[in-house]
């Protein structure tokens, strides 16, 4: 990203907006006969965040998800309560999220390529349900890609966040059949939708959103397609799909998110069209401009789903 594109000399953080150029791999990603690659996603992106995550997560899948996991034995985690596998953890902003509206006994086992995401994620994670019973935590690093059902024995649920559309077909549909194999049900949030609404309106908005977009889809991954794709990959192998929109509604109280998303955001679009860098560069000149006094209101839509598999051992889906 040039410095114009990215507003003045403030640097983007790591994950803040553009894709993997080609050759990088989502976060969740280990490659264990090559050398270390940095981190995808910075620890200050994702703190950054977690409140406007928090926020957007659909609390309407949370009711079917208690329901399936209340039919479901237990697992053989050291809880001796539901095991729970967050793929692409980061700093574990899911656990701290959900296993404090979930009642009994948790034993999360948190996945992520990145060794310091890991580590910041088992220090920072609950340590009680919603009823007060007891989590525990455990930390693997591994590849999303060779999910096999073997690898979810045991588990009562998968879950990820923004994991989806960096993620490529073939991905989706390692993870839905592992997931089905297992017969373990996945709640995967905050996939972006393609869609972004700026208030005041701009007439470069739908330019930015569309290259963007394009830029979400190179290399293979499927950006604001992988809910449409992730949600065929389940049901083709006969689970029960829901998904409900998880928006960040971001204002003025957001100003440090909005202004390190639009960056991210411009930096993408004009990374992939970059005959928009003169005129972004004055678009998002204003954009921080008014994010700064107060003027500036955005919508970032996400979708999250919930894929209800049918159990392995025979107990009604």
């Amino acid at each position: 990203m040039t410095e114009s594109a990215a507003g003045g000399s403030s640097e983007v953080i790591a994950g803040a907006g553009p894709a993997p150029r080609p050759g990088e791999r989502p976060t969740l990603r280990l490659r264990e006969s090559m050398p270390e690659e940095p981190p995808r996603y910075a620890p200050e992106w994702l703190e950054l965040r977690e409140g406007a995550d928090a926020a957007a997560r659909s609390l309407d899948l949370l009711d079917p998800l208690r329901i399936r996991l209340a039919d479901l034995p237990r697992g053989a985690g050291r809880s001796g309560g539901i095991v729970v596998h967050d793929l692409g953890c980061g700093t574990g902003s899911m656990g701290r999220w959900l296993a404090p509206r979930l009642d009994g006994a948790q034993h999360w086992v948190l996945h992520d390529r990145d060794p310091y995401l890991l580590h910041f994620a088992a220090v920072a994670s609950p340590r009680a349900a919603a009823d007060g019973s007891r989590v525990s935590v455990e930390t693997r690093r591994g590849d999303v890609a060779r999910l096999t059902p073997d690898a979810l024995a045991g588990a009562s649920l998968v879950t990820a966040s923004a994991l989806l559309d960096v993620l490529t077909r073939a991905e989706v549909e390692t993870l839905a059949g592992a997931c089905v194999g297992a017969g373990c049900p996945a709640l995967l949030t905050l996939s972006v939708a393609g869609r972004v609404e700026l208030t005041p309106s701009d007439p470069l908005d739908a330019e930015i959103t569309d290259a963007f977009n394009a830029h979400q889809r190179r290399t293979g991954m499927l950006g604001p397609d992988a809910v449409t794709v992730a949600c065929e990959a389940f049901a083709d192998r006969g689970a029960t799909v829901e998904v409900h929109p998880s928006a960040w509604h971001l204002g003025p109280d957001e100003a440090a998110l909005t202004a390190q998303w639009l960056r991210g955001w411009v930096g993408a679009a004009v990374e992939q069209r970059p005959e928009l860098r003169e005129p972004a560069d004055r678009y998002v000149r204003e954009r921080l401009a008014a994010c700064e006094a107060g003027e500036l209101h955005v919508v970032v839509h996400h979708s999250d789903l919930l894929a209800l598999v049918r159990p392995t051992d025979g107990t009604p889906s």
